[in-house]
């Protein structure tokens, strides 16, 4: 009776999807209780077809069913319960990856993480804070790494205890813990993962790299992955032991030239030769994207140090985001220090050398760009945010060129240039220390924005938030 009901169903669905009436092929069954008033018969057949789906009927599943684990407790607490509205609002405002990764990363820096009801990674969110390891594993199906979770030790023996994600965090405080150690794990059981996972595996030797790891490292260079092979090129390359001057790093060498400046105080620089055509200037751009460090630097009879010291930054800004781009790649710790000092020299911040230079910067190093950008001229909160993203807070943010260019802007009658500034008030919701959203948030009121204002969110947020995880 069930299944006659259920097909007859199908013939009155059709009838109401065009727009006629249903109650003529109604199940026979029910005729004696549909009436014989035409639209009475159709809303009865609607409450009678209703009622008998929601009781009677179950849907078959397509395939095998299997009982999904529980979302994983991670170690940091999720936010407290009367913020979580505030929260959904900006990730709802969130329209890029980029601000996501910030609002997860200012979270963590204050010790929380946000609630699985509210947003969820899925697998291949690798550049989230390590928190949400284990939810990346949930998201792809796998249970939480249960049976070496008491020991939090990474060994051979436990290796495929761990998913993907939580092995990746784990061999990351490994390295951090016994740098030897983790060399010696990801030589054991390198070879058996996937070259997606053994890219992002090797990537963990960036983190306390040395001489120790030399070996290892030049045994990559028959790995069956070209990325996987670069990066192992590029780490000993960092550790000077890049491959020996060849024709392309001495041809790159032949497009400058070492001078000497100044009368008194004689300076060794390296100058660009003056390029004559397209063609010179797009080789040039190509040996720089390809030549180590080292290797550039001997073919120039100098080093890596004296190099970026006699280098003339500010004179050509193409070959100084080249050269920044392969001191990122190649340098080692002290080059990129270097460089880093070097860039805070000239007169103006090179914004795109420094956020070339970004991944191998620490949380200081990012902070110090970052109010450099703020204090200057034409900066704004937006650029800082890309540099310091939102695990490397700035004190007295409003008090800054940005702050007063943004009260300034807020101040002026120009309602469309209001609306404008929506992101440029969640950049510094973002990159403001507590103390300072606080005191963004007074001097934003007494500039006549109203508390209540959504483009105040991220300034709420961040004052609201304790810096424990325990507020």
């Amino acid at each position: 009776m069930v299944e006659a009901i259920y097909d007859s169903l199908g013939a009155a669905l059709a009838r109401w999807t065009m727009g006629g009436a249903a109650a003529p092929v109604a199940p026979s069954s029910w005729g004696a209780h549909l009436g014989t008033d035409p639209g009475e018969a159709e809303l009865r057949l609607l409450a009678l077809s209703g009622q008998f789906l929601a009781t009677l009927v179950t849907a078959e599943p397509a395939g095998a069913v299997r009982m999904s684990p529980d979302v994983p407790v991670l170690t940091m607490p999720t936010l407290p319960e009367h913020l979580r509205p505030l929260a959904r609002r900006i990730l709802r405002a969130t329209r890029e990856t980029r601000q996501r990764r910030d609002l997860l990363a200012f979270a963590a820096l204050r010790g929380w993480t946000l609630h699985p009801g509210d947003w969820m990674p899925v697998a291949s969110d690798d550049d989230i804070p390590e928190a949400y390891a284990p939810w990346r594993d949930w998201a792809e199906g796998l249970a939480s790494p249960v049976k070496s979770a008491a020991a939090g030790v990474l060994t051979p023996e436990n290796w495929d205890d761990y998913w993907p994600a939580a092995r990746n965090v784990a061999l990351a405080a490994l390295r951090r813990r016994d740098a030897a150690a983790a060399t010696a794990l990801l030589a054991a059981k390198l070879g058996g993962e996937n070259a997606e996972a053994r890219l992002r595996l090797v990537g963990v030797l960036a983190t306390g790299l040395s001489n120790a790891d030399r070996a290892f490292l030049e045994s990559l260079a028959t790995d069956r992955a070209p990325k996987v092979k670069a990066l192992a090129a590029a780490l000993l390359a960092r550790l000077g032991h890049g491959p020996a001057v060849g024709e392309e790093a001495t041809e790159l060498a032949g497009f400058f030239e070492a001078q000497t400046k100044g009368l008194l105080r004689r300076t060794r620089i390296i100058a660009a030769r003056a390029l004559k055509t397209a063609a010179q200037r797009s080789r040039r751009a190509a040996l720089l994207d390809s030549v180590d460090l080292a290797a550039f630097a001997r073919a120039l009879d100098s080093t890596p140090a004296d190099l970026i010291a006699a280098w003339p930054w500010g004179d050509d800004r193409q070959a100084d985001h080249s050269l920044i781009v392969m001191t990122e790649r190649s340098g080692s710790d002290e080059m990129v220090a270097a460089a880093c000092a070097a860039l805070g020299t000239t007169p103006t911040i090179d914004v795109q050398s420094v956020l070339a230079l970004l991944p191998r910067l620490d949380e200081a190093q990012r902070q110090h760009f970052a109010v450099r950008v703020l204090r200057a001229n034409g900066g704004t909160f937006q650029m800082a945010l890309a540099i310091a993203g939102g695990d490397a807070p700035v004190d007295g943010a409003i008090d800054t060129a940005a702050g007063a260019a943004l009260l300034g802007a807020l101040k002026a009658d120009e309602t469309a240039k209001r609306a404008d500034l929506a992101a440029e008030l969640h950049a510094l919701g973002l990159i403001a220390s507590r103390s300072a959203a606080r005191n963004a948030l007074d001097r934003l009121a007494a500039a006549g924005l109203l508390a209540a204002d959504p483009r105040l969110d991220m300034l709420r947020l961040n004052a609201a938030l304790d810096d424990r995880g325990t507020g």
